[in-house]
């Protein structure tokens, strides 16, 4: 997705410039330790925006339709951009760098494989202070997963092309950030995505939904300017 792409590059553009809006965000209080050494009063406080850079394992759920016994579960990078309207109330904008692969199987093994690549925008909430050790969060949203590279075997009688619909639905979060200092932050997320995108067979819809509703487990470093 060309859009995804313009994201990945701003943000990491947002994590070359960090270390540098901290060192002009930092300030120094006229205070000193028992050393004579200047105390620092920086904080993660008052700071707006947040980018997150990581992996992530997505599973969808086992029997997603007659015929589908088992969809396996596969990693990628993900990114994700977070706006804070205050330290608490935060918008993120999170998806898939790359797309998930997934071998897909029957009930005598190997069926196929798909890609999807999902993008989502949710509501947050980060408990505590800003400038705690651990901020646990918790949001809700909506996401959309766009499936590509269908090549699934069997399923059709007809042997026509088996594809899946755009996946899209609610999603909601759960996670922690680890503050490593003012700026810099790690991140452990989980996901879950309600999905049931409809089967079609040559490029016409079956009536049939995949009940997949993936979850995902992710790690990332962050930082906040």
């Amino acid at each position: 997705m060309r859009s995804f792409k313009i994201l990945s590059l701003a943000v990491v553009s947002a994590l070359a410039f960090a270390p540098a809006a901290f060192a002009q965000d930092g300030t120094v209080s006229a205070q000193q330790d028992i050393y004579g050494k200047p105390i620092s009063t920086e904080t993660a406080s008052g700071k707006h925006w947040a980018v997150v850079g990581g992996v992530t394992l997505l599973q969808p759920k086992d029997d997603a339709a007659a015929g589908i016994r088992k969809i396996d579960g596969g990693p990628a990078p993900t990114l994700s951009a977070s706006y804070y309207f205050t330290d608490n109330w935060a918008v993120e904008l999170w998806g898939a760098a790359d797309k998930f692969d997934h071998r897909v199987n029957g009930p005598a093994g190997k069926i196929g494989t798909v890609e999807q690549q999902p993008i989502a925008l949710s509501a947050q909430y980060h408990f505590g202070q800003a400038d705690n050790t651990f901020r646990p969060f918790v949001g809700v949203g909506y996401y959309e997963s766009n499936f590509s590279n269908e090549k699934i075997d069997g399923v059709s009688a007809s042997g026509q092309h088996v594809g899946l619909e755009t996946a899209k639905g609610a999603i909601g979060t759960v996670g922690v950030d680890m503050n490593i200092n003012s700026t810099w932050f790690a991140r452990a997320d989980a996901r879950y995505m309600h999905a049931r995108p409809e089967l079609q067979v040559g490029g016409a819809g079956t009536g049939e939904d995949l009940k997949l509703d993936p979850w995902t487990v992710g790690v990332g470093i962050g930082a906040r300017f």
